[in-house]
């Protein structure tokens, strides 16, 4: 059974770096044709892509988020990180880890981890 967690630090201050790990187990994240993704749910709004990592290593990141996102990845661990920059209270919210494939269409997501927010 695919599971995901995902996990950080805890409460982030405003120009911090978000940064969020979510584990895999029960499948690799090397397995071709999987993409291993964040997404995020502001409040009251519908779901936003932030990017991804590929099985080959490749990483995609959403326009609107690209200048402030990284998403790095441990195979050893089976593990990617996502790391957000500069963060504003606007990033406070629900994030979530996925990993997924087109053909056949399959997808494995964690629970939503909300980032709590320090003034």
């Amino acid at each position: 059974q695919v599971r995901l967690q995902a996990s950080g630090p805890g409460l982030v201050k405003p120009s911090q770096t978000l940064s969020l790990t979510c584990a895999v187990s029960g499948g690799s994240i090397t397995t071709n044709y999987y993409y291993c993704s964040w997404i995020r749910q502001p409040p009251g709004k519908g779901l936003e892509s932030i990017g991804y990592t590929a099985y080959s290593g490749s990483t995609y990141y959403s326009p609107s988020l690209k200048s402030r996102t990284s998403i790095s990845r441990d195979t050893s661990k089976n593990q990617y990180t996502l790391q957000l920059s500069s963060v504003t209270p606007a990033d406070t919210t629900v994030y979530y880890c996925a990993r997924a494939r087109i053909v056949p269409s399959t997808s494995y997501w964690g629970k939503g981890t909300r980032v709590p927010f320090s003034s």
